[in-house]
């Protein structure tokens, strides 16, 4: 299976300028742990996990203060939608993240999470299983 497969094409992306409240205001909104950080002005993409605010918020600092420019990973791992999923979870655990944005020819095509390659993986195995017992019966 490939990333394509597995990951999320809808993407919340906000800006820099982004208080820590509103990002986990919208997070939490679409039930999700990670948005795509893009400044118009320097065309840079990043990323602010549901653990970057986490330790924020852990540091005692102001959620309405706090911007997502000064938490975001700024040096983003990136997948393209014909990784593999191993591809995409070799590069999360070598990283440590659960999140990959994937790019498309520069622009974000989705996101993929270590939750979606389970999803995946779990529904493969299904799959797999289902096909080798109809030839059992058959």
């Amino acid at each position: 299976m490939l990333v394509r497969d597995g990951m999320s094409t809808v993407v919340l992306t906000i800006g820099p300028t982004h208080t820590l409240r509103a990002a986990a205001r919208l997070m939490a909104a679409r039930q999700i742990g990670a948005a795509v950080v893009i400044d118009p002005d320097t065309s840079g993409i990043g990323i602010l996990t549901e653990r970057d605010i986490l330790l924020s918020l852990g540091a005692d600092q102001d959620p309405d203060q706090e911007i997502a420019g000064d938490h975001l990973t700024a040096n983003v791992v990136f997948a393209t939608p014909h990784w593999s999923l191993a591809d995409a979870a070799v590069a999360m655990n070598r990283g440590n993240f659960r999140h990959l944005v994937v790019l498309d020819r520069g622009d974000v095509a989705g996101i993929i999470s270590v939750r979606d390659i389970v999803r995946c993986t779990l529904q493969e195995q299904a799959r797999l299983a289902r096909e080798s017992a109809a030839e059992l019966v058959g």
